[in-house]
């Protein structure tokens, strides 16, 4: 009996324990990692660093002059040398460490071996960026920060940037419209691409810019956001005269651009400029932002004078693409299939679009058109996107590199609020006024008096 109760003083509380792990570690990934496996990944990082680096092939042959100082000063075996490791700086997510390559290494093969140090460390994912020539970064994650996503406390935004997703490393994906101007946004219907485009509006909405809309689905996406839009086109016919109202724009302010370039003899260096951002201050228009939404419906065609106003209206879009940046205009094209079936200059506009964010799709033909001229190996990634994880997309630039991300949840009805404070932040473009969309009054909540009065109930 003595024995009996003693293991189950001694069991009940391992049990809890043990489940409550379990238990933190299915619904709160992020607590169990602060409590258990950070510690765990460290010590088994720290005990085995060098039995796992020369596992791995990351170890070269010491120096002569170490060999002979090993020899000198013990009997120890002479051990190959692995890449200098620096000092260990937990994060609310994983772990980040910085190695110094031996001599004859390069980043290539440290990224080879992620994979083995990701199981040799326990860790869910090991990624390896490239610091300096010769040093690289180790960032262990510890589990799978897209499963529910929180964005980390401290974002780098500023003007023109809109943090708007996390990346699989755990890293933020900022949309820098500076960087890359134009983007192109792929997915098929319930895969987030209307999430994603309810981020960058309500991440632009407190900046002071212009945010022009095309939304050809009769304005169902970007209706809820007119409070804080500068002018909305809602379906084929308003985009074919919006269009040439940007492009008229686009060209006023080149000539304001040329107007600056009167350049005098003496006229010093930093009042040449080739763009807006070289204007005073007080001369600069405001940058345009411009969301075309269901791109397919400006190809569609029904009639002869149908196909005269598209390759007007694609003509007017491959301008903007092409010169729109010097001016300050800025092109957010999604849609759910985008390639060269689509008709005349489909694929010259999309050739104009360094960004491109591919959400889930329904076959390997729209992630190639998204990806496959700028990251091949990603086409496979997107692919790969359950239904049952919405919101998560692979985006990719024409520098090659490509990473999966995720937008975290913001309900339609929280975005118009923020699109509402931001109203009076609307700049003033008479081009664009005849296009200002109808901002419906909110209801007014009044007390209502009741019909009958109520009587005290006396004795």
């Amino acid at each position: 009996m003595t024995d009996l109760a003693t293991l189950l003083e001694v069991s009940g509380p391992v049990a809890a324990l043990g489940g409550g792990a379990a238990y933190t570690r299915a619904k709160h990934p992020g607590v169990y990692w602060s409590t258990v496996g950070l510690p765990i990944s460290t010590a088994r990082l720290l005990s085995s660093y060098s039995s796992v680096m020369e596992a791995c092939g990351l170890t070269v042959a010491p120096s002569r002059l170490r060999v002979l100082a090993v020899k000198a000063t013990t009997r120890r075996e002479i051990r190959p040398v692995p890449p200098r490791r620096g000092i260990i700086r937990p994060t609310s997510t994983g772990l980040r460490l910085r190695l110094r390559l031996a001599p004859g290494q390069e980043p290539a093969d440290v990224a080879a071996s992620a994979e083995r140090l990701r199981h040799a460390w326990g860790v869910h994912a090991v990624y390896v960026t490239t610091v300096k020539p010769g040093v690289v970064e180790l960032r262990l994650v510890g589990f799978d920060v897209l499963r529910r996503v929180r964005m980390p406390r401290k974002v780098v935004s500023g003007f023109l940037k809109v943090p708007v997703a996390l990346r699989e490393d755990a890293t933020p994906f900022v949309r820098d419209y500076r960087t890359v101007p134009h983007q192109l946004t792929l997915g098929a219907t319930l895969s987030g691409k209307s999430m994603y485009l309810r981020h960058l509006v309500t991440g632009l909405a407190p900046q002071p810019v212009a945010l022009v809309g095309i939304d050809c689905k009769r304005g169902v996406e970007l209706a809820p956001f007119a409070a804080r839009l500068s002018a909305l086109a809602t379906d084929p016919e308003q985009a074919a005269e919006l269009l040439p109202v940007l492009v008229k724009e686009m060209e006023d302010r080149y000539d304001l651009i040329k107007a600056r370039q009167g350049i005098a003899p003496d006229a010093p260096d930093e009042e040449i400029t080739s763009d807006i951002w070289g204007l005073p201050e007080h001369e600069r228009p405001v940058p345009i932002m411009l969301f075309v939404d269901e791109v397919a419906e400006l190809f569609l065609v029904a009639t002869r004078k149908d196909e005269d106003r598209r390759d007007e209206m694609v003509t007017q879009l491959i301008r903007l693409a092409q010169l729109g940046r010097a001016a300050g205009i800025y092109l957010e094209v999604c849609g759910q299939r985008f390639g060269s079936e689509l008709g005349k200059g489909a694929t010259m506009l999309r050739a104009q679009l360094t960004g491109r964010v591919c959400h889930r799709v329904n076959d390997e033909a729209s992630a190639k058109m998204a990806l496959g001229d700028i990251a091949p190996e990603a086409v496979s990634a997107a692919c790969a996107i359950a239904p049952e994880r919405p919101d998560l997309a692979v985006a990719g630039d024409t520098s090659g590199g490509w990473s999966r991300i995720r937008t975290p949840y913001l309900s339609l009805s929280d975005a118009a609020e923020i699109c509402r404070e931001s109203a009076h932040l609307v700049p003033d473009l008479p081009a664009l006024k005849r296009f200002r969309p109808d901002v419906p009054e909110r209801p007014v909540e009044t007390a209502t008096t009741p019909v009958l009065q109520p009587r005290p109930v006396t004795d």
